[in-house]
């Protein structure tokens, strides 16, 4: 593989799944990165066989900070470990693992940009799901004046991880749980740093467990779009001469 990249993992309670995600990922000869996000003791020890494993590293976050916290968590070790690029996968098995080779091409063909998965669900998804995200793919148009970005929500993503990092690392109070999807590819956008989606096939977790909360995790979002229409006012000179020049 000529691309110097590793898989990331953040996890939270989802032990029935994580041995399954790892075997399928160990496939594609990559160096898997878990960040245990604070998981309870039954989820912590699904992850003692692991260890034992040469191509897996633990990094152990004590108190639960949410989902992007612990993928950004990933990034920097990831960085540290000095990889460039970094695969992020759900640890709830609801990802098409098969789509890995197509990713990692298009990362060899666009380097330097994300490359994200745009979902295709089945019908194992609840209704209201895809209503929220077809209400946030309507706005984050909106706050990139693009649509660039079709789905800002799957967290099935190959990451640069320096140009990543500068965005993360540019704004104080980055998005933390589930809002953090969504932020870092609108904040990427308008640092000109782009996006490539791939279709990839999605289906509710295989264990049954979502810890997306209906109502706190909305309002997150909603607080989000707020703040991100504002940035799109400042930016919009910026997005608008890029269309023009494009």
């Amino acid at each position: 593989m000529s691309m110097n990249i590793c898989a990331l993992i953040p996890f939270y309670n989802h032990p029935d799944t994580i041995g399954y995600v790892v075997n399928r990922l160990s496939a594609f000869n990559l160096h898997i990165i878990i960040v245990d996000d604070g998981s309870d003791e039954r989820s912590k020890l699904s992850l003692k066989p692991l260890l034992s494993l040469p191509n897996v590293t633990v990094v152990t976050r004590e108190i639960n900070g949410g989902k992007g916290a612990a993928v950004i968590a990933g990034m920097r070790e990831a960085l540290n470990r000095g990889y460039v690029y970094a695969l992020q996968v759900d640890a709830d098995g609801q990802h098409d693992l098969e789509k890995i080779p197509e990713l990692l091409k298009l990362s060899n063909q666009y380097p330097g940009r994300i490359i994200s998965g745009m979902p295709v669900y089945d019908d194992s998804v609840p209704t209201n799901r895809k209503l929220w995200r077809y209400a946030t793919h309507i706005l984050v148009w909106i706050h990139t004046l693009s649509f660039e970005i079709r789905d800002s929500m799957c967290g099935f993503r190959i990451y640069p991880l320096e140009k990543t990092l500068n965005v993360i690392n540019s704004i104080n109070n980055f998005g933390q749980r589930m809002d953090f999807d969504i932020e870092i590819l609108v904040r990427s956008f308008w640092a000109d740093l782009h996006i490539v989606q791939l279709p990839v096939s999605v289906r509710y977790p295989i264990d049954g467990v979502s810890h997306f909360q209906l109502f706190n995790d909305n309002f997150l979002i909603a607080k989000l779009h707020i703040r991100l229409f504002f940035g799109m006012l400042l930016n919009s000179p910026k997005l608008l001469l890029r269309r023009v020049m494009s």
